[in-house]
C-alpha cells in the first residue's frame, strides 16, 4: 500500500486512503472466520485491532468491533499508520 503522503509542489499533503467494500468484506470474512473464537476464547467484549490478519495489504488498517451476544461485529475501519498487530494465539 502507498504511504498516506504524496507530494504537491514539494509539500507533502496528508491525506487518508480508501478501503472499498470489496476490502471491508474481506476483513469482516476473516475477523469472523479467525479472530472471533480467539476473542470468544479471551472473553473480549470490545476494542480496537489492526486488521493485519486479514493480510499486508491491510497491516496500517484498524477495525473497532463490540459484541453481541454470542457474536462480534465490526463497528468502523480506520486508517493508522503506526497501527502494529497483536497476536492473539496467547
Amino acid at each position: 500500500m502507498e504511504s498516506p503522503y504524496m507530494k504537491s509542489g514539494g509539500k507533502h499533503v496528508s491525506f487518508t486512503p480508501e478501503l472499498d467494500e470489496e476490502g471491508q468484506d474481506h476483513i469482516r470474512e476473516v475477523f469472523h472466520d479467525e479472530v472471533v473464537p480467539k476473542l470468544v476464547k479471551h472473553s473480549a467484549r470490545l476494542g480496537t485491532l489492526s486488521c493485519g490478519f486479514a493480510g499486508q495489504e491491510y497491516e496500517h488498517w484498524t477495525i473497532e468491533f463490540k459484541s453481541i451476544g454470542n457474536d462480534f461485529e465490526i463497528v468502523s475501519f480506520e486508517y493508522d499508520e503506526e497501527a502494529v498487530g497483536l497476536d492473539l494465539d496467547l
